[in-house]
């Protein structure tokens, strides 16, 4: 029984086909594939004429607003693959007091295991079940091994996750509770992503590291689908995004590219600001240098884990959406990050993660600095909810035997 009313059981799909991101060659979309003989992300391609006949704004608007709303721009081909926990749009929420009045946060801690990474880790394991994956392996830092373990739990895919030593000890505890084996590792995620590759090289395992599978940018990009939809079909000014491998700053950029191709959405973009952590800023580097690909960053630490990624795969796609927009890398201090996480829990009531406090840093520092005015709509991206992470202590007590002093309270 079909409980999705976004799903059919008769479901065509328009995928044509994989292409290398970086030379264009074509891969046969029924096969599976990691990445290209150029050793770069696969980007999957649709018959976009063709979407566009059998879809309209209008029956789109009419359907329930869950990421499998979007199924003619998602590439799983038999219904019956499809996995789910519930993958709700996610709200738009003002932070006026910390922010600014045309400051929106995209909330994505409501979406299942609590973190946008189930957009990209539902549409990978979904293909991976249709391509007949039955043994899955990927390094973390916390919140993908979650999502990860959850949906292949679920379809029945054994999973295998590595994550730095320093890993928060909620998402270690939630990845295994959640069906997968997971182990620690004394490195940083590209020290667990090389196991990762060696285990693959050997066969043991298909390599689900970030960009090393054509299909989690299918599922991130849903981010952008549903922020076009949101805001009437009218992009924002400007998005702040939390950037460590980037999946879901490249796939929102593919995504707004699909939706002018269908009509839906004119020529204007929004300046995408990639945000990074100053410990850990390898895109902000390359950006600054005029140069496409980043070096890997040395020594790299950040309260805001998530984003501590030294080199990502994707990092051309990155700093060319970036340029392409008009918009910049932009790093952020420790600091700064937990200021503005504080202030918009203490003034506006939203728990961010420390990723999603770097972005409000970050606007926060470019409206400073005149990058951005206070004029423009912006949207922020708080990637998970500020539950997984430590808080301060509230350390008060009360004797209810003792006198109490109520003006002290």
């Amino acid at each position: 029984m079909n409980l999705n009313p976004n799903l059919s059981a008769d479901r065509p799909t328009f995928v044509t086909h994989l292409e290398c991101s970086i030379t264009g060659e074509r891969y046969d979309a029924d096969q599976l594939h990691g990445l290209s003989r150029a050793g770069r992300p696969l980007l999957v391609r649709y018959d976009l004429d063709a979407v566009g006949a059998a879809l309209s704004k209008d029956p789109l608007e009419a359907r329930p607003t869950d990421l499998w709303r979007w199924r003619e721009l998602l590439p799983v081909r038999r219904t019956e693959n499809v996995v789910s926990l519930g993958e709700v749009e996610t709200p738009l929420i003002p932070i006026p007091a910390s922010g600014g009045g045309n400051v929106l946060v995209k909330d994505e801690g409501r979406l299942p295991t609590g973190s946008f990474k189930a957009r990209g880790l539902v549409m990978a394991v979904a293909m991976a079940k249709e391509l007949g994956v039955t043994r899955i392996a990927m390094p973390t830092n916390g919140n993908a091994g979650a999502a990860l373990a959850a949906y292949a739990t679920r379809v029945g895919i054994e999973t295998i996750v590595f994550c730095p030593e320093d890993t928060p000890e909620v998402n270690v505890r939630e990845i295994a509770m959640q069906g997968a084996r997971v182990w620690r590792v004394n490195g940083l995620i590209d020290d667990c992503g090389a196991i990762v590759g060696k285990g693959a090289a050997e066969g043991r395992w298909f390599d689900f590291s970030t960009l090393k599978e054509p299909y989690r940018i299918e599922g991130k990009k849903t981010m952008g689908l549903e922020l076009a939809a949101q805001l009437g079909w009218e992009l924002p000014d400007a998005i702040f995004y939390p950037t460590g491998g980037g999946t879901g700053l490249i796939g929102m950029w593919k995504a707004f590219d699909e939706l002018e191709a269908l009509g839906w959405i004119g020529a204007k973009r929004p300046r995408m600001y990639a945000v990074q952590a100053s410990g850990c800023a390898p895109i902000v580097r390359a950006f600054e240098a005029g140069v496409e690909h980043a070096e890997r960053w040395e020594d790299a630490h950040t309260v805001a884990a998530g984003i501590r990624v030294p080199k990502a795969v994707g990092d051309f796609l990155i700093l060319r959406a970036v340029r392409e927009s008009g918009g910049k890398a932009l790093g952020v201090g420790d600091p700064a990050i937990l200021k503005a996480v504080d202030d918009c829990a203490r003034k506006d009531g939203l728990l961010l993660c420390p990723e999603g406090g770097a972005t409000l840093a970050a606007y926060r520092e470019a409206v400073k600095t005149g990058e951005v005015d206070e004029d423009e709509r912006v949207v922020l991206f708080n990637c998970a909810t500020g539950l997984k992470y430590p808080m301060p202590e509230a350390p008060r007590t009360l004797d209810r035997h003792a006198p109490i002093d109520f003006d002290r309270l």
